[in-house]
């Protein structure tokens, strides 16, 4: 597969709405109607990623008059929101856009794109974990295979932090180096040619999970040389994790033999009355200034030639960059996902802490909980809803409270039947009639909620923890957490400080499972924050979002 290249290669990229281009797209054949935009403004919908480059307002508007604007949001509901003509900005600017051009759909809202810098998918290596497996000298990393890579995470000897593949470009994209390195095939692959051990063997090294390269990396350096050694992301992310000082030590950082993928970074025109101002801020965006600013503060790669050969010296000069050869196969990728949320991770076990208390019959929060309750358990064919929703072999424990914490109620959902895991190849499958029945259940259960009483949030946290723990001793194959949601002050039961402290007391391996957080109605933001910092995991703000969107996000972290 390997072959010999002076400069980036350029590949057709596929992944949940976020994969390479390298194309300007062609003017579509019956456009849509131009968003609502003010007339002074020129919006741009980015994913969160792109945050560090939030400066380029000011920059950009300086130079060329156009006030420029962010707006920033997750990469599903980004995609999701572009493809069906919600997103109400101007332009969108994602890591890769190919699945957004795969359709018509998709063709009809892009107008132009121009790719501005660029990042490859890269592995991290904690130095002393790349002594061992000798990858620490340039000569020997360079060789590094997919396959390789794979087989030091099935052994044990990788343990990495990646992106939810389900979610996520680089996480995705991780997964497909290893599926193209096992098939040994460089042209474009197909779902037949998938070695699923390959992947499962990969997965065995998978040992944090997130949706959020800022999230991630909080617990990777809280983590790193105990539960994780390792962190595949993008290239300029990990340069500049070794820059911050925060590391226990520098990563190693490993480009594989075979190839990897690239985010190109295109900015995406989607209003086409604002087509000038676009071309002025792409213009800018490729000139010297900005793409010198972006090289040395972001450290992705400029696309202008005079300025990367200017700032070579920001980036590894001992790696050949060779671009991974990928299937714009649909079948391929959905099947990839698929596999991965149902057969393939470790499979998941949450307590679900749900306030039943009398507020939650104010304001329509009750159906609101219901709703989010059963969309997770529905059939939502969108492209964020195939997510989020409960997944094969899933454990779920629904935890109610009031002003005293309630038993909790539990539902399994049954694996993928042996015929079908033993399959070759991948194919998205349909849910079995056991798992129906199940999804079912769970439907029916949240319908039967009853709201009255009062608030005792902490003891409620506490007992799923406890309940987790135990689980946990009797079942380890399983990746814990707990979800918790409130939507009001706690006023019965224990108060923070005691919480504090029954949870200092608590077994370390309690402590490291992670509770997610939901801010609802008059929650205490300050309180459920200092809750989320003393326990791990992170706050979803369901205040200004409906309260089903908040749980699509939190899905991602499990």
């Amino acid at each position: 597969m390997r072959q010999h290249m002076t400069r980036f290669g350029w590949a057709v990229l596929l992944v949940l709405g976020l994969v390479a281009c390298n194309k300007k797209t062609p003017e579509p054949t019956q456009p849509s109607a131009a968003p609502v935009t003010a007339v002074d403004t020129f919006t741009v919908l980015a994913t969160t990623d792109l945050k560090d480059a939030q400066p380029l307002e000011k920059m950009v508007e300086d130079s060329t008059g156009v006030k420029l604007r962010f707006k920033f949001g997750g990469t599903m509901e980004s995609t999701e929101a572009v493809q069906t003509g919600k997103a109400n900005v101007d332009a969108a600017w994602f890591a890769n856009a190919k699945y957004l051009l795969s359709d018509p759909q998709g063709q009809a809202r892009v107008k132009l794109q121009e790719k501005i810098m660029l990042s490859p998918v890269v592995v991290g290596v904690s130095e002393s974990q790349a002594k061992l497996l000798g990858w620490d000298k340039p000569e020997v990393a360079g060789k590094v295979t997919w396959n390789a890579i794979a087989k030091a995470a099935q052994s044990g000897q990788l343990k990495y932090a990646l992106s939810n593949p389900a979610t996520s470009n680089q996480g995705f994209m991780a997964l497909m180096g290893v599926v193209a390195s096992a098939a040994q095939k460089s042209e474009a692959l197909t779902a037949a040619d998938v070695d699923r051990a390959a992947i499962s063997g990969f997965i065995k090294g998978y040992k944090l999970v997130g949706d959020n390269s800022t999230y991630l990396t909080e617990k990777f350096i809280e983590q790193q040389n105990t539960r994780v050694n390792a962190f595949i992301n993008y290239e300029s992310w990990l340069l500049s994790l070794n820059q911050s000082g925060k590391l226990k030590e520098p990563l190693t950082l490993i480009y594989p033999f075979e190839g990897v993928a690239t985010a190109d970074y295109p900015l995406m025109l989607l209003n086409d009355a604002k087509r000038e101002q676009y071309l002025k801020v792409v213009a800018y965006l490729k000139g010297d200034t900005a793409q010198t600013w972006l090289a040395k503060t972001t450290l992705r790669r400029p696309v202008n030639g005079e300025v990367a050969k200017a700032q070579a010296g920001l980036f590894p000069q001992n790696s050949m960059l060779v671009e991974l050869p990928f299937s714009t196969d649909r079948t391929l990728a959905d099947g990839l996902i698929n596999a991965y949320l149902n057969e393939f991770r470790t499979p998941i076990a949450s307590t679900f802490v749900l306030d039943v208390s009398g507020s939650m019959n104010q304001n329509g929060r009750r159906q609101q909980l219901v709703e989010a309750l059963q969309y997770i358990a529905g059939d939502d064919a969108s492209l964020t809803g195939r997510i989020a929703r409960l997944t094969s072999r899933e454990k779920v424990w629904m935890l109610p409270f009031s002003e005293q914490v309630y038993a909790p109620v539990f539902f399994q959902l049954p694996g993928v039947p042996k015929a079908d895991a033993a399959r070759k190849g991948l194919a998205v499958q349909a849910d079995t009639e056991g798992k129906q029945k199940v999804l079912g259940q769970v439907r029916d259960y949240v319908d039967s909620l009853q709201m009255n009483g009062g608030t005792a949030l902490y003891d409620a946290i506490l007992q799923a923890l406890v309940n987790m723990n135990e689980e946990r001793q009797k079942n380890p194959g399983y990746q814990y957490s707990v979800v918790a949601f409130t939507d009001g002050e706690v006023n019965k039961g224990r108060d923070m400080a005691q919480f504090k402290a029954a949870y200092a007391a608590l077994p370390e391996d309690v402590r490291a499972i992670p509770v997610f957080m939901v801010l609802f109605g008059e929650a205490n933001e300050v309180a459920l924050k200092d809750l989320v910092a003393t326990t791990g995991g992170r706050t979803f703000d369901a205040r200004k979002a409906s309260l089903y969107s908040v749980f699509k996000d939190i899905r991602a972290y499990q």
